[in-house]
């Protein structure tokens, strides 16, 4: 059991904390020698004064070694070296990091403590928090999804709730928010590197972090107080100037940047904004962009201190912090004349609303005519059948306000929402904070649905059973549009935009809506038309904290138990696995040729199947079922090349391990792009996958991959990526002298016809060989601490 608590009064992060009282006591003696990075962190965390101390020696020295001007987030990331005599070179050097804190969602957050649990350690070394957010399905409306979610979960609540208390974990329980948006208002500070299990980490980047999705056993080398292995980014300048107004947010932005880069042209980079157009754009707009930067790859999304951010600090409680920034501004900004490897200008005042879609997150269209042009040409569904704001992109006070006042000029016009909409605020304050300045009123009033302060639509936790296999078009404030993501139908053809045109074309019903021309008629005859969204950036009243959602972790964890049923079929410890052999791996049956866009969702769906990510066996039988299999087109049907049947991907892959045999996976480009899924690398480990072969990764996704022992390997010769068929053999061959920068040969021998070598290439370097032939990065962590 956790030791008492003591409510502390008082507006801690713009809400009530909950706290042991040995932490109230650390508050208020390190209040005195210094400003916590957050006032809910353990006893003995690092003070602001202390992180900006050793970030401004570090910057010092790497700035004499390079002999250049810095941009922002090589101040921030060269900041947080281990070693500040390292010669960072971008895209080609790996550095050791030590990232300031870890936050983990409880999908992920699951197999990452199982992990911890598994390196033996008794507590975490840096500030860590688990938000209990993705687990609540969305059907009925906020109070009855979380007493069903609380009931249903309890199992995993339990246990991570245990897990917290024991280790020294932060724990925000069902119903405080969604994982960013509780960072935003409580940990994010300017400067701070801080990586989460949850590819929107970057979400911090709206309050100057450089904040990085990773998969869960990243998160725990951070928490075992080792450094942090990162390949030195490549910076991507954005520079913004004009200013927004009007119908244009910024999500547009982030939107217009997408449809310009793609999903994988940030791959490898930070995208760092600078320029007069910033003073335009609230904190939590900020926040809304670096967000959805997940979505062109980057590593992550910063921006440099400003006014606007100084604002949000005071307006959680956190001047402190804010005065900090201040006096070390100098190093929270990009120097005069810091060079960047590729650089997008936009000017703010002629940026238009936009809508990406369907499918893909980059496929960008504007309002009115060009979105009109690409439905008739498409032949895509024109009337909105839902409409869905909020989540963790969209679903600050800001955002809130400005579609309140667009649901109630619409409300006295005589207008109500004809088809779904539901709200998601993004933390309890917000959910809190609105309800006292009458937006849920307005909302509800008008025929939307208010949600729990959770994930729900947006990580597929909808349970929407009318529209099944039904083409329909939803318009959302989310950020990922994938088929299947939101409602599990591939026919649903989802846009993301804003929230403000979220609200207007689904009040419209119409996707091609454009509400800065556009009319919508009345049922007296006349017409009706928006004027522009309006809203404060932050409540004239404060913030309202809400309920009490926080707990806190006792001083010491010993003697606490963390329990895991064997019998449980949500949650399973973890068994080591086995490391290599030494030999080539030879005789590989390909399991899977995957056809175009594979992501993380493709290779380890979420929706329904969340319930099982503490269940690694259990869990793998959703691997690959929404890959598209390149022999026949179909998802979910590959042939067992030993009995020539043809079976389920898991199915298949489990009567491989079953008879010793390992396989391979062939992808295509950007493979496993989307969410920082560990379990997308976990499942293929699992069922005996040994490689997988693209043409190119995304970036957390080939690091999951190797934390696991597995061999992401590409193509040296993209068009090699057509000569290999499912039914093809495959053999990996020179790994005994498997080295940095030397590539590896393997050879295809096809059903029929003479067997053939390619080259593929690899991003290992030599620690990352040693995850490899230990059998996983958590084997040789654990082989060290032993060793200790």
């Amino acid at each position: 059991m956790l030791r008492s608590a003591a409510r502390i009064t008082g507006r801690h992060s713009g809400r009530h904390a909950l706290i042991s009282r040995h932490a109230a006591a650390a508050i208020t003696s390190r209040a005195a020698s210094g400003t916590p990075l957050s006032v809910l962190d353990p006893p003995g965390s690092p003070t602001i004064e202390e992180t900006y101390d050793r970030m401004a020696s570090n910057i010092h020295t790497v700035r004499k070694t390079l002999g250049r001007p810095l941009t922002l987030s090589e101040k921030i990331i060269y900041g947080h070296l281990v070693d500040s005599k390292t010669v960072p070179v971008r895209g080609e050097t790996y550095l050791k990091l030590r990232p300031d804190r870890v936050a983990m969602q409880d999908a992920t957050a699951q197999m990452a403590v199982l992990q911890f649990i598994s390196s033996g350690l008794p507590q975490t070394a840096v500030p860590t928090t688990i938000h209990c957010d993705h687990l609540i399905a969305a059907e009925k409306g906020a109070d009855a999804d979380l007493k069903a979610a609380t009931t249903t979960n309890k199992e995993v609540y339990d246990f991570l709730s245990s897990a917290g208390a024991k280790y020294g974990m932060g724990f925000w329980k069902p119903g405080s928010g969604i994982i960013h948006q509780i960072v935003l208002e409580n940990y994010a500070f300017p400067g701070g590197l801080m990586i989460g299990t949850d590819s929107h980490t970057p979400n911090a980047g709206g309050l100057g972090m450089c904040a990085i999705g990773v998969g869960g056993a990243d998160a725990v080398d951070v928490m075992a107080g080792m450094p942090w292995e990162l390949k030195c980014p490549k910076v991507i300048g954005v520079k913004l100037t004009g200013e927004l107004s009007g119908w244009t947010s910024p999500k547009d932005v982030i939107l217009k940047v997408a449809g310009i880069l793609t999903v994988k042209g940030g791959t490898g980079a930070i995208v760092e904004y600078f320029g007069p157009g910033l003073d335009s754009i609230s904190c939590t707009g900020m926040a809304t962009i670096a967000n959805m930067g997940a979505e062109i790859g980057a590593t992550c999304t910063t921006f440099p201190f400003n006014a606007r951010m100084a604002t949000y600090l005071a307006a959680t409680t956190r001047g402190g912090l804010a005065a900090a920034a201040e006096g070390f501004a100098a190093n929270l900004r990009a120097d005069e004349g810091a060079p960047y490897d590729e650089l997008v200008e936009i000017n703010l005042s002629e940026l238009k609303p936009h809508l990406n879609g369907p499918f893909t997150p980059d496929l960008a269209h504007t309002a009115g005519a060009e979105m009109a042009a690409a439905v008739e040409k498409n032949g895509w569904p024109r009337e909105v059948s839902a409409g869905l704001i909020g989540s963790c992109t969209n679903s600050s006070y800001e955002d809130m306000a400005r579609c309140a006042d667009l649901v109630q000029q619409a409300e006295m016009a005589g207008l109500r929402f004809k088809s779904e909409m539901l709200v998601t605020p993004g933390s309890e304050q917000v959910r809190a904070t609105i309800e006292r300045d009458g937006f849920t009123e307005i909302f509800t009033k008008a025929g939307a649905t208010v949600l729990a302060n959770a994930c729900g639509p947006c990580i597929g936790q909808w349970n929407r059973a009318e529209k099944q296999g039904e083409a329909n078009t939803i318009v959302t404030s989310y950020n990922r549009n994938f088929a299947k993501r939101n409602d599990g139908n591939p026919q649903t053809h989802a846009f993301v935009a804003s929230p403000e045109l979220t609200v207007a074309t689904t009040l419209a019903g119409d996707i091609a809506f454009n509400p800065e021309t556009d009319t919508i008629p009345l049922p007296d005859g006349k017409q009706f038309k928006f004027t522009s969204p309006y809203g404060k950036e932050l409540p004239p009243k404060g913030f309202d904290p809400g309920e009490d959602t926080f707990q806190a972790p006792p001083v010491s964890g010993k003697g606490l138990e963390v329990h895991v049923s064997p019998s449980s079929s949500r949650l399973a410890l973890l068994e080591p696995f086995d490391a290599w052999n030494g030999k080539d791996l030879e005789d590989l049956p390909v399991l899977i040729k995957a056809k175009g866009k594979c992501t993380t969702d493709h290779i380890s769906m979420a929706g329904p199947w969340l319930k099982f990510r503490g269940h690694l066996d259990n869990i793998s039988n959703n691997m690959l079922i929404g890959a598209v299999n390149a022999e026949n087109g179909e998802t979910n049907k590959v042939q067992n090349l030993l009995t020539g049947e043809y079976g389920k991907v898991p199915d298949v892959a489990r009567q491989y391990k079953a008879a010793g045999k390992q396989w391979v996976v062939v992808g295509d480009e950007n493979y496993g792009e989307g969410s920082s899924r560990e379990h997308a690398a976990l499942e293929p480990r699992h069922l005996g996958g040994v490689a997988i072969i693209t043409k190119s990764f995304a970036r957390i996704h080939e690091t999951n991959l190797k934390k696991q022992g597995m061999l992401p390997l590409v193509f040296a010769d993209p068009k090699d990526y057509d000569r290999i068929t499912g039914t093809d053999r495959l053999a990996i061959l020179g790994l005994a002298d498997f080295a940095p920068g030397k590539d590896l040969t393997v050879k295809v021998t096809p059903k029929e016809g003479a067997p053939f070598t390619i080259k593929v290439k690899h991003t290992f370097n030599q620690e990352q060989i040693e995850w490899f032939k230990h059998g996983s990065a958590l084997n040789l962590m654990k082989k060290v601490n032993a060793a200790a």
